[in-house]
């Protein structure tokens, strides 16, 4: 089904209303993926919509998506909500809560960071040099937004800059450094 979309003709452009876009998301998250007239039932959906316009914004949707997901497109800063792991999240609004987030609704817990993500990050140091966290977080610890490559790399240059007492401590991810 989807060969026959990418070979049809291109249909004419029309801008997508937000009553459009609406109706298109719903239609996508009530109607099976792998249809075989999946794309003729999401047109049938949206009046004035053919399934190659309805198949073509499901295409630029996805890259969008895919973009977004890769951190090559700039995000708004109340997006970044993400913590590192240590149980601390970002503050993105003026009341004091996360960005994100009602009144009452649980935050989830970070995800500790891997060793193969410390490694990146370090390779990203070398590479990019100290402050430069959003390009670390978008070529090296792409698993990363750069409010917690720069939320790490604090964590780790304390950890560093105390490392004469590091024998009483526990051991810890920050003590790995580059050879």
């Amino acid at each position: 089904m989807d060969l026959y979309y990418q070979q049809a003709a291109p249909a004419a452009r029309r801008p997508w209303a937000k009553e459009e876009d609406k109706a298109f998301e719903a239609a996508l998250v009530t109607l099976p993926d792998h249809a075989p007239d999946r794309w003729e039932r999401v047109a049938a959906r949206l009046p004035g919509r053919t399934p190659q316009e309805a198949w073509e914004h499901y295409q630029a949707l996805v890259a969008d998506v895919d973009l977004i997901e890769r951190g090559a497109v700039d995000t708004p800063d109340c997006w970044d909500f993400d913590d590192d792991g240590d149980g601390r999240a970002t503050v993105a609004s003026s009341r004091g809560r996360p960005a994100g987030k009602a009144r009452g609704e649980e935050r989830r817990r970070g995800i500790p960071w891997s060793e193969e993500e410390h490694k990146l990050f370090l390779d990203g140091l070398e590479k990019y040099g100290r402050g430069d966290w959003r390009n670390i977080s978008r070529f090296a610890v792409r698993s990363r937004t750069p409010t917690q490559v720069a939320s790490h790399a604090q964590k780790y240059f304390i950890r560093q800059a105390n490392a004469a007492t590091r024998d009483s401590k526990r051991k810890s991810i920050h003590d790995i450094t580059t050879p």
